[in-house]
């Protein structure tokens, strides 16, 4: 369906994106996930016509789309601010694209399609309240509708859910997902935060610096981050820094470990370090090494039924460390204590 092929956008002489290149099936939601300034948003306004690229072609169906214009495209859109029309009702939001694509106002067809959407989104017998007396989900839920309702070929979502609060966030998160999947619109969700990428994608695309430097399933990028940029973003682990003292010699504040990280001796590494997972076929996956280290504890955090324990290495004694580890543990330590962790160690790019 939709293809993006080697697209580049610059701003001010700066690379904004630079050959960015994917496709999307028929019925799969891929999401972009990245820090602000990655062009995640920007990628979404070019497929919707709204920005053009400077090199590289969009395509739908096989058509490139760049000599046609945004309201001919047939493409759905959601922002974070919800962009509702204030001096319309709920129904006259949501049937608006419906009126464009000239279908007759008075048709019983336009009150079918509208009262269907509003049932899906969880709030039937709105129609005729007005948007401004609605709460934030609620706001959103229509903006939803409202996106819906012409059936467009595919779905865009940028940071849609950034205003609103864990609960509503999480609620409104399934209903998107379920619905995506019941209606089969190809979609692409924008968002910075990793929860929801993982929640609603069937892929993910990360996103640093206006390159993709990983695409895959979920449960494929957290099992195997690969880069430190992702693990950072996806806020897997802890990553330290090590240096290559022989062959599969690392040294790092917590010890030497036994890792081929394919570097020469005296370069520098960065380690990802993990708790032990309690599935079998998860421990020593992909490079991964069990080792148990050594920790002082700085400061307890209570996270629900467990504490987060943030500690530096004692291994090398007088070295410089890292800014600080965390790991969950479930009995409560004391500051200064020296604990104990199992965990698995593995190179990263």
């Amino acid at each position: 369906m939709l293809e993006l092929r080697a697209v580049s956008k610059t701003f001010n002489q700066k690379n904004i994106l630079q050959n960015i290149s994917f496709k999307i099936k028929t019925g799969e939601t891929i999401c972009l996930l990245g820090a602000s300034g990655s062009g995640k948003s920007t990628i979404l306004k070019m497929i919707a016509g709204l920005e053009i690229p400077d090199r590289g072609q969009i395509l739908f169906n096989s058509l490139d789309l760049s000599s046609t214009p945004p309201h001919l495209r047939d493409f759905g859109l959601v922002f974070q601010d919800f962009n509702l029309f204030l001096h319309l009702n709920v129904f006259d939001n949501i049937a608006f694209g419906l009126k464009m694509k000239r279908m007759d106002s008075s048709s019983s067809l336009l009150d079918l399609r509208v009262g269907k959407l509003l049932e899906q989104v969880g709030l039937a017998g709105f129609e005729h309240r007005k948007v401004n007396d609605l709460s934030g989900g609620e706001q959103q839920r229509i903006a939803l509708a409202r996106a819906l309702a012409p059936q467009p070929r595919l779905l865009m979502f940028d940071e849609p859910l950034g205003a609103l609060d864990k609960s509503l966030k999480d609620d409104l998160l399934n209903q998107i997902k379920n619905i995506l999947h019941k209606e089969n619109i190809p979609a692409i969700y924008v968002t910075h935060d990793a929860e929801e990428a993982f929640a609603i994608a069937d892929r993910i695309l990360i996103l640093h610096n206006g390159v993709i430097i990983r695409d895959d399933t979920p449960q494929k990028i957290w099992n195997n981050p690969k880069y430190v940029e992702v693990a950072k973003i996806l806020g897997i682990g802890n990553v330290i820094a090590g240096e290559v003292i022989s062959k599969n010699k690392i040294k790092t504040e917590f010890g030497i470990f036994n890792l081929n990280c394919k570097k020469s001796n005296g370069e520098k590494v960065s380690i990802l370090i993990t708790q032990q997972s309690p599935s079998p076929a998860r421990r020593g996956a992909r490079g991964e090494v069990r080792v148990q280290i050594k920790l002082k504890v700085e400061d307890i955090v209570y996270k629900q039924n467990q504490f987060e324990v943030k500690s530096r290495g004692v291994a090398l004694s007088g070295e410089a460390v890292s800014k600080g580890v965390k790991f969950l543990i479930k009995q409560k330590p004391k500051i200064g204590q020296a604990i104990k962790i199992n965990v698995q160690v593995k190179c990263l790019e």
